[in-house]
């Protein structure tokens, strides 16, 4: 069962959220939030795994909130569900420690499955995003390999992280195991200097 919160100031878009999580099989509402200010004793008590959170909150935003979940949680994963397609808030999200960017204007089956992705390891994002973020990326692979010696293969496993791809994925893609795949992962984050998926590719884009 994959333990849901809801951070969404717009009350009628959190109530659908909440119903399409709660009658979609394996998944549940643990916490339905409209702003963040009592967001940390609130997740203490509901412990979700996957957060859906909105950028445009009152208050405290939802980039400002992706920080103060993942000090305080650092297990959880963040999905940003916004109207925000510019770069600056997309990169701010990542660099925040958000796994995943996915638009207002996405499906019911696309929440779904972004959020199965994300539990099970992938980076979701919508096609727009993902674009934005693969090109920014593509352009600093030079910098990576001079800065911090990745081979070719770490940098296409590194690539496909952005991209989504879970480690099954990639090991069926480059024709390796997972286990291998994680031995790669392993020694992409020792030679960053960071321990996730999100400060990696964080790190990436910062440079």
């Amino acid at each position: 069962m994959i333990r849901i919160a809801i951070v969404e100031d717009n009350n009628t878009l959190r109530h659908s959220l909440t119903d399409l999580l709660n009658q979609t099989d394996g998944m549940k509402c643990v916490a339905s939030l409209g702003n963040l200010l009592n967001v940390v004793s609130e997740f203490n008590k509901s412990r979700p795994d996957v957060v859906v959170m909105d950028i445009g909150l009152p208050n405290i935003s939802g980039i400002e909130g992706v920080r103060t979940v993942k000090e305080n949680f650092s297990e959880v994963e963040v999905l940003m569900f916004t109207v925000f397609e510019d770069d600056d808030k997309i990169f701010e999200a990542i660099k925040a420690g958000a796994s995943g960017y996915l638009l207002k204007k996405a499906s019911p089956e696309e929440i779904i499955d972004a959020i199965r992705t994300l539990y099970y390891g992938g980076a979701p994002m919508s096609a727009s995003i993902a674009r934005k973020v693969i090109a920014s990326f593509q352009h600093s692979i030079p910098h990576t390999k001079d800065d911090y010696s990745l081979t070719t293969r770490e940098n296409e496993i590194l690539n496909s992280l952005i991209d989504g791809l879970s480690y099954k994925k990639m090991a069926e893609k480059y024709f390796i195991s997972v286990s291998t795949i994680r031995t790669h992962i392993r020694h992409i984050y020792e030679k960053l200097h960071v321990n996730s998926k999100s400060q990696a590719v964080a790190k990436v884009l910062k440079k």
